[in-house]
């Protein structure tokens, strides 16, 4: 059994609203395909490093977000991350969160 998707850029748009209410900064730094594109998220904690996650899926079907750069980089290097999938997937999203906090405002697994 697969697990229902949301189109992405409905996802995204509610990801920037949960941000903003929570009092944190979000917005589209590239915005892929309203239907199916792929989500990339990039937490900055405004102290010159960030938290990059990347959608995957496991199991069933079952959405988590995974760490490709770790817990921590700076942001030259998230940046440098980022150049390189959108050469593999024009349909990428990705989105920046500033929140000094470090949160991503997800309700799936951080893994």
């Amino acid at each position: 059994m697969t697990v229902p998707r949301l189109k992405a850029g409905l996802f995204v748009r509610a990801l920037i609203r949960r941000a903003e209410v929570a009092g944190a900064a979000a917005y589209v730094m590239r915005k892929g395909a309203e239907e199916s594109g792929a989500i990339l998220l990039k937490i900055s904690r405004l102290d010159g490093t960030s938290m990059v996650l990347s959608q995957a899926r496991r199991g069933e079907g079952e959405l988590v977000w995974v760490k490709p750069l770790g817990d921590a980089v700076d942001d030259e290097k998230a940046a440098a991350w980022f150049e390189k999938q959108m050469k593999f997937d024009p349909d990428l999203w990705i989105v920046e969160i500033e929140d000094r906090e470090g949160r991503a405002f997800v309700d799936e697994p951080v893994v």
